[in-house]
């Protein structure tokens, strides 16, 4: 099948049912045990710094790892799965001194394994075709904040360096046959929209157009991003972009994350979409929410009305997006809503002039 031919199997899909994400990538990965060894591969062997914990370049390294985890979710029932390439851009990936090349290659590789394992399951299932998005996570840089307490305008990097960096993610990724980019965990809006100009440029230069989808976090049960935004602000930001999906992911459990969902899903004209954490981390650092748990929120946002497209994120594993994916199965997806015309602008909160 073209991309084209999947792009509108993937809208179709969306029309018929809530769509099924996978879980967490960084969570399963742990649980190997993997060792330096296995994050140096041949290609890194005499690397000056350690790998480990740079799950990305596992794309490079040990690519059976990511294809065997990527059927795992297809298995489970998840629609959708990501490219293993959350922290691959040129900025994050300076904390391990790996060069350009290196990151175009995490990029490449990592949406062709993907490609490749959502195109087998799409052959034995045809009925049920599978997706790739192309996951952009968000750097250990921020623009609208100082990266200095003592000097409020400081910044540690610029606007057109963020956009660079995410310009050669997204044009590997794009290249490797993803079929939508993935903007995710989205903690400061200033770079979500370096994102997006990159993502939009690539089609100003003649790229077939992908869908968008735009994933931010709250933080805490203030209702803000990191940057300040609240759920209605940070839709109004970044609207103009008019992407295939908006939602929030990680940082909650979906019991704390459903009233910023209600709330996106109540003043956004697209598909919503919301994969939380497996709750709130324990005093170790682990998620104990078990899979029943997790579905059991995200199936009362599904039968409520709120959201087109779930999955999860941090703690999550196959078993939670098995248990999610039957809990949202048969369940009529969020109609959009037709919003009244209208001036609307976002600083840290929104406002809106109706004409």
């Amino acid at each position: 099948m073209s991309r084209a031919g999947r792009i509108a199997a993937l809208h179709a899909a969306a029309r018929q049912r809530v769509l099924v994400l996978d879980g967490g990538w960084g969570t399963m990965i742990q649980r190997l045990g993997l060792e330096e060894a296995d994050f140096r591969g041949a290609r890194f062997a005499d690397h000056p710094v350690q790998l480990k914990g740079d799950n990305d370049v596992l794309c490079l390294t040990r690519p059976e790892v990511i294809a065997d985890l990527h059927d795992r979710y297809f298995a489970a029932g998840a629609d959708i799965t990501e490219t293993n390439t959350f922290s691959a851009t040129t900025i994050a990936q300076e904390d391990y001194r790996l060069d350009e090349q290196a990151v175009r290659d995490i990029n490449l590789e990592g949406a062709r394994l993907a490609r490749a394992a959502a195109d087998r399951w799409t052959a034995r299932e045809p009925h049920r075709p599978r997706f790739v998005a192309g996951s952009i996570g968000p750097l250990n840089r921020m623009l609208s904040m100082s990266s200095d307490v003592n000097d409020p305008g400081a910044r540690s990097v610029t606007f057109d360096q963020v956009y660079e960096a995410y310009r050669q993610q997204a044009g590997a990724l794009h290249e490797g046959g993803v079929d939508l980019f993935l903007v995710e965990t989205i903690t400061d809006t200033l770079n979500c929209k370096a994102a997006i100009k990159a993502i939009l440029d690539l089609e100003d230069e003649g790229l077939e157009p992908l869908p968008i989808w735009i994933s931010g976090t709250i933080v805490d049960r203030s209702g803000r991003t990191l940057s300040g935004q609240t759920a209605e602000a940070f839709w109004n930001s970044v609207r103009h972009a008019k992407p295939f999906a908006v939602g929030f992911n990680c940082a909650l459990g979906g019991e704390l994350m459903r009233p910023f969902i209600a709330e996106l899903s109540r003043v956004a004209d697209t598909l919503v979409a919301a994969y939380p954490n497996a709750g709130l981390p324990n005093a170790m650092g682990d998620y104990d929410e078990q899979p029943h748990q997790t579905a059991h929120f995200i199936e009362e946002w599904a039968r409520s009305g709120l959201v087109n497209i779930v999955g999860g994120c941090c703690g999550t594993t196959p078993e939670h997006i098995r248990h999610v994916a039957e809990g949202v199965a048969g369940v009529t997806p969020r109609a959009i809503p037709e919003r009244p015309r209208a001036m609307r602008l976002a600083g840290l909160e929104p406002f809106e002039l109706v004409a």
